[in-house]
């Protein structure tokens, strides 16, 4: 029987499979940069290649027939980009880059496909994380419709720092202009909500960083979708220890 190495990548997913799934995908995984801003997919292009983030945040964006943008869900070290693929579809409707950047592995889409269907413990843990992206997307859009921007900002930034690590005191690269994309409102909106944030002593904005202060006040002063989803979170990966919280 081959030596498969002992190999911790940072993602959630591959570092949950048993080592002989892992070594059949170790020869077709690529370790690449994600630097801020690069396009993995855009609306109607080809799916080529699949990543699977170690560090860093890739949002997925939705642009309306007035060209406003908003962001409709977010991936990081918990999980994988291209979903589509897991569900037969070879394009995505969406704009999907990176908004913080890191490095991660990627994979041909078609690759990813064939692995799964060689191995049902791969395609379970894909189709997991599947529906959690949909739990995630339908979430964002209810709070995005019914709950206050200070609350959906909070909701956000806790989304973020699970992803970007998850410690207390992390400072996050993040602009006005991608706040305000994210949420899809204009910058004045995001200043005020930011402003509100720090002068309860939640967050430090400074510069186009955030630095949490007191996270549980942060997560007190959030709607309970941040909740909603990293439960959902859990639920679905509950005997993966490296994957039961995203950043903890």
């Amino acid at each position: 029987m081959r030596h498969i190495p002992d190999v911790r990548t940072g993602n959630n997913l591959l570092d949950a499979l048993l080592p002989d799934d892992f070594g059949h995908l170790l020869p077709h995984l690529e370790q690449i940069p994600l630097p801020l801003r690069l396009a993995l997919y855009q609306p109607g292009e080809l799916i080529e290649f699949v990543y699977f983030p170690q560090q860093g945040m890739v949002s997925i964006v939705a642009t309306l027939d007035d060209q406003a943008s908003v962001e409709v869900g977010v991936t990081g070290k918990e999980g994988f980009v291209g979903v589509p693929i897991m569900l037969e579809a070879d394009t995505s409707p969406h704009d999907v880059f990176i908004q913080v950047a890191g490095s991660g592995l990627r994979m041909k889409a078609g690759t990813m496909q064939s692995e799964a269907d060689r191995s049902p413990a791969f395609r379970s843990l894909l189709f997991r994380y599947v529906q959690f992206s949909l739990v995630q997307v339908s979430q964002t859009a209810a709070c995005n419709a019914r709950h206050s921007l200070d609350a959906r900002l909070a909701r956000w930034l806790l989304m973020a720092n699970e992803r970007l690590g998850g410690g207390p005191h992390d400072t996050m690269p993040l602009t006005q202009e991608f706040l305000a994309m994210m949420l899809g409102v204009q910058r004045p909106g995001v200043s005020i909500a930011a402003g509100s944030l720090q002068n309860a002593g939640l967050i430090r904005y400074k510069r186009g960083n955030v630095t949490i202060l007191d996270r549980d006040a942060l997560e007190d002063a959030s709607c309970g979708c941040f909740r909603v989803v990293e439960d959902a979170y859990k639920q679905l990966f509950p005997a993966n220890d490296a994957a039961a919280g995203f950043g903890h």
